[in-house]
């Protein structure tokens, strides 16, 4: 079917339209300077440290903008923008900046980083929960159910005024980077619930609730650090890095999301399984999911890892665990999660001496085959020019000492030669010196001659 007249280039001006109004979103980032410290406590920032010649700050340059833009048409009262932290060093150090870019949400007095995917709605969704009240009050049932379909987790507080009320504010304070907090009456939770004693601390997740036990449960926060999470995950990079602070083992099932073979697909299942019908035995201790792909795994393992696999990662020592035979069923992975905990499973890596030398050795390897790879000739002037320039440095000096050793036996021969001649004499001083040694035999016989012809006469 035909276009309708006009209708293209319509399309066309819209198009321009749209990418003006994203490239003028620096328009809705302001660029900060040192009058920033002074001026920003009467606000709420969310603030980019970055350097100019960072990549990584170039490539958050175009989704920082539309930050700005979004948080400014939603009406949040968050401000967006972003400092130069080479120029301005002492100010980002003040804020703790230690690398770049580094994003971090300023109000009052306290600073909160942000730790997660760099895309536009999980920073937006960061500042909105950030920026907001500690505990979020739930007034009634219809918004306790509306705040459940946004929050896959979620942790609410049960009671009056107590002294696990006031830590559960501190450990808000703490937390409130990573999750939401919330408060309700007994009569807004939904009729599933029962609790044993008020008040209470629970979490909603994996479509269930499970209530903080101290005696159990160990420390609030810690408990809090290690609920924050659902039972199973879709395991990457960032959610990696984030795990670590939980203290948690990871039992993840490395998998091609794209192969719906029967040994991705079972594997996979599997790990849910297990997550879901061991929590009790394993939640302490484990957290499970699965990850696509193996290339971060094998740059986390230094090792090429063949997929479909299950690998077990303790982030804090860099060690890992392989299974010794063919996961088959969720026995088979119940059995080789309990020989770790028991210790009978074999650990590999670490963060030892020799592993750290590996890792830097692997790392150098990488980072020369990637920059080969995405450019062969700026890999050829990084590493080819220093390399030819070092080589014919070492050609120059062993070229010098050779000719240098070939000069001193010259001159060693020569001044031997000069010795000589110093010694005897030249030539024309050793033939003289050997007439005049004939002279004086000639007439020293001259003189015998004349006395025998005297004694004759």
């Amino acid at each position: 079917m035909a276009a309708a007249p006009g209708a293209r280039p319509r399309c066309l001006l819209w198009a321009a339209v749209v990418a003006h109004v994203v490239a003028s979103g620096a328009g809705f980032v302001e660029d900060l300077d040192e009058s920033f410290k002074e001026n920003r406590k009467d606000d709420i920032w969310l603030v980019d440290f970055y350097a100019p010649w960072c990549g990584h700050c170039k490539k958050l340059e175009p989704v920082w903008n539309e930050v700005g833009i979004e948080m400014r048409n939603m009406g949040s009262p968050v401000k967006v923008g972003k400092m130069d932290a080479t120029s301005f060093s002492s100010i980002a150090s003040e804020f703790g900046v230690r690398g770049y870019p580094t994003i971090k949400l300023l109000k009052g007095d306290l600073a909160y980083n942000y730790r997660g995917p760099r895309t536009k709605d999980d920073i937006i969704e960061f500042a909105n929960r950030v920026a907001g009240p500690l505990i979020r009050p739930l007034p009634s049932q219809h918004m306790f159910e509306h705040v459940q379909k946004r929050h896959r987790v979620l942790f609410v507080y049960v009671g009056g005024e107590s002294p696990l009320k006031e830590k559960y504010i501190e450990v808000a304070s703490e937390l409130i980077v990573y999750t939401y907090f919330f408060s309700a009456s007994e009569d807004v939770l939904p009729e599933y619930v029962t609790l044993p004693e008020l008040p209470a601390v629970m979490v909603f997740k994996d479509g269930t609730y499970f209530v903080y036990d101290e005696y159990e449960d160990g420390d609030l926060s810690s408990w809090v650090n290690r609920e924050r999470f659902q039972s199973y995950l879709h395991v990457d990079g960032f959610t990696l890095y984030e795990l670590g602070d939980t203290g948690k083992l990871v039992a993840i099932a490395v998998i091609d999301d794209k192969n719906s073979s029967v040994e991705h697909t079972r594997l996979k299942s599997i790990i849910q399984e297990v997550a879901r019908d061991y929590r009790d035995h394993f939640h302490r201790d484990f957290q499970f999911g699965h990850m696509d792909g193996n290339d971060y795994i094998n740059s986390l393992l230094m090792d090429d890892l063949t997929i479909p696999t299950i690998v077990v990662l303790n982030t804090s020592n860099q060690q890992y665990f392989l299974p010794d035979r063919h996961i088959e069923s969720t026995e088979d992975m119940v059995q080789f999660i309990n020989n770790i905990l028991d210790g009978t499973a074999e650990a590999q890596g670490g963060d030892g001496l020799l592993q750290r030398i590996k890792r830097i050795i692997y790392d150098a390897k990488s980072t020369i085959v990637s920059v080969f790879k995405s450019s062969p000739l700026l890999g050829c002037f990084l590493f080819g020019l220093p390399l030819g320039v070092i080589s014919i440095m070492c050609y120059g000096i062993c070229t010098a000492d050779t000719e240098g050793d070939v000069f001193e036996h010259e001159r060693a021969k020569k001044e031997s030669g000069d010795r000589e001649l110093t010694d005897e004499g030249s030539e024309e001083e050793q033939e003289e010196e050997k007439n005049g040694k004939y002279k004086e035999l000639s007439d020293g016989e001259l003189k015998q001659k004349d006395i025998l012809e005297k004694k004759k006469d």
